[in-house]
């Protein structure tokens, strides 16, 4: 599974064996019957995009992470260790998946979860790997790339984000689910894509887990960029994401969270955590107007130098919104 734009013939087949997984919530109680908590009145941390940029720059400077990789070691033992001074409880999930010509990779999810034994919880994930080739590239398809937008600035969104559930606790439970090996896949088999995430989704952190519902949040960092309401993220999780989109609007980034619908059926992280985890969730990602990828995407382009600092407070201060005030107000 990878983010692949699905084609008009196949997407009648990939949307009714979704609608056959698709679970429903209505605004009073979730999967377990407990009440839901409203609007809550509490003042809201500032989003530091300073410590999101910082973060995002951190994972670039280990170099590409790449499994099987000493990067990927190295990033792990920071996200770990970051982590583990701000979380309640965190798990590492070390296991080894199988790549597209039958590589063996080395796998590190990274749970860090808050008030763990509320029942009510937001499920939040992104992937911090990187894609081992620039294969969008227009001159070096086997380039190795940063992996700055795709892949470490939606991790850095979350790393700043525990950071604020660190000196303020939300009411909520929230679980951030950093997922590894989701961009080694071939474009041939979209199986082969989301490893990491289907691992997690089939032996969750915690035996029987569940959310009310999931945030993927993937490409938040690039300028420019502009989030649609995803194709199959309106099939599971229409009215989460609804909510949050109408959170960003109110908070005035209108320019970055559209309501138009623009086509695209993406095939990402959320689909594993949708059908496997049955968990309805949501993907923000970068899109263009016509269905298409940011142009840096699986390029050598993807650096620093496409990471804006007021899209990563757009994403990470609706987050913050959304979380302390209103995480079941849909």
């Amino acid at each position: 599974m990878r983010k692949a734009i699905i084609t008009l013939t196949a997407l009648a087949l990939i949307a009714g064996a979704c609608q056959q997984n698709t679970k429903t919530t209505d605004n009073s109680s979730d999967s377990t019957g407990e009440s839901k908590v409203a609007k809550i009145e509490v003042p809201v941390p500032a989003f530091s995009t300073d410590s999101a940029y910082a973060y995002t720059a951190k994972q670039v400077s280990f170099g590409p992470r790449i499994p099987n990789t000493p990067a990927q070691e190295k990033c792990a033992d920071w996200l770990i260790s970051s982590l583990r001074k701000w979380a309640d409880t965190v798990y590492v999930q070390r296991t080894t998946v199988t790549g597209p010509k039958g590589e063996k990779l080395p796998c590190i999810n990274i749970i860090a979860s808050f008030n763990p034994a509320a029942k009510q919880r937001v499920l939040l994930l992104a992937h911090w790997d990187t894609r081992p080739w620039a294969d969008e590239d227009a001159f070096n398809k086997n380039a190795k790339l940063d992996g700055a937008d795709d892949g470490a600035s939606g991790v850095a969104v979350l790393m700043e984000t525990a950071r604020q559930f660190h000196q303020q606790k939300p009411e909520a439970g929230v679980d951030i689910l950093l997922v590894d090996v989701e961009d080694y896949g071939s474009k041939t088999d979209e199986s082969s894509f989301c490893l990491g995430t289907q691992y997690w989704a089939k032996h969750p952190h915690v035996p029987g887990y569940k959310a009310n519902y999931g945030i993927l949040l993937d490409m938040v960092g690039g300028r420019g960029s502009q989030f649609y309401m995803e194709g199959f993220s309106k099939q599971y999780a229409a009215t989460q994401m609804k909510m949050f989109w109408d959170v960003a609007n109110q908070l005035g980034y209108s320019d970055f969270f559209r309501y138009e619908n623009n086509g695209a059926y993406i095939t990402d992280d959320h689909i594993p955590v949708n059908t496997i985890a049955n968990i309805p969730t949501f993907d923000i990602i970068a899109l263009q107007p016509n269905n298409d990828f940011a142009p840096h995407w699986h390029t050598t382009n993807d650096n620093m130098d496409v990471i804006d600092q007021k899209t990563l407070q757009a994403v990470g201060q609706t987050l913050l919104k959304v979380i302390y005030t209103q995480p079941f107000a849909y």
